[in-house]
């Protein structure tokens, strides 16, 4: 297969930047959770932060199988799928992998390790028998064999999938949570509008309040709202976010926490 082949399968991504933190932003801020950001942008926005995120071919094409083996060491029940704009490439091969279709997770004490799950048309397993571990990953972050712990027939249920987008492109994957983020210059696909558990709108001018509010209205009545001050606007928009969440409390305040507590 070619690269444009594999980039077409997901089996490659442009992967910016892979790390472990705490989710800083909606309504799973204080989170911890593995992060992926994507390069690629369609969508450009003028105050983003991660403007060096836009441009996909200054991340040469990594191993989706890669990419999954690091998220899957990480003490983390969360993956966060990020960009740019995730959605420019296909998700469904690197979500099927981090859902456990063909390796599992298992968490015990400090220690996550990787198994291989057997061929379902197969001999079913013994809970009680021995498999061995493709690894051990220590405090240390250090890979040692590991042949102590039994198979977990039980599916694979740990690691929960996040995706953020502007909902500029036609989804894929499989998630547990979307938090829809609209962009004024380039509104969502309309099928976003029901299928994202979360709406955090940007809120850089007062313009913006009216912005959210249509997109509230398309949004499903069981949806979470959040306002969230454009970062170099804060302190500006700060107290008018306060003040009309106060008049209109169905929205939820966002910060970035992450950024006023130093951490990626």
């Amino acid at each position: 297969m070619t690269q444009n082949d594999l980039l077409a399968s997901g089996r490659l991504l442009p992967v910016m930047e892979e790390f472990y933190s705490l989710q800083g932003e909606g309504f799973h801020t204080g989170e911890a959770a593995w992060f992926i950001r994507i390069g690629g942008c369609d969508v450009g926005c003028t105050w983003c932060d991660i403007k060096e995120s836009w441009n996909a071919n200054l991340f040469p094409p990594v191993e989706t199988d890669r990419v999954v083996e690091k998220a899957l060491e990480c003490r983390a029940n969360a993956v966060i799928v990020t960009g740019g704009e995730p959605l420019l490439y296909n998700l469904d091969y690197l979500c099927d992998k981090l859902k456990g279709r063909g390796s599992r997770v298992e968490g015990r004490d400090n220690l996550y390790k990787v198994y291989e799950i057997p061929n379902p048309k197969s001999q079913a397993p013994n809970p009680k028998s021995k498999l061995k571990p493709l690894s051990r990953i220590t405090d240390h972050g250090s890979r040692i064999a590991d042949t102590s712990s039994t198979f977990d027939p039980r599916p694979s249920t740990l690691i929960k999938t996040f995706l953020e987008t502007s909902g500029s492109q036609p989804l894929s994957g499989i998630w547990d949570w979307i938090c829809l983020s609209p962009k004024r210059d380039w509104p969502p696909r309309a099928e976003f509008y029901k299928i994202s558990h979360e709406l955090k709108v940007i809120i850089q001018e007062e313009e913006d309040f009216k912005w959210a509010e249509e997109q509230a209205g398309a949004m499903n009545d069981d949806t979470h709202l959040f306002l969230q001050p454009e970062w170099s606007r804060r302190e500006e928009m700060l107290p008018k976010i306060i003040q009309y969440i106060e008049s209109h409390p169905v929205w939820r305040l966002s910060l970035q926490a992450h950024k006023y507590i130093g951490i990626p």
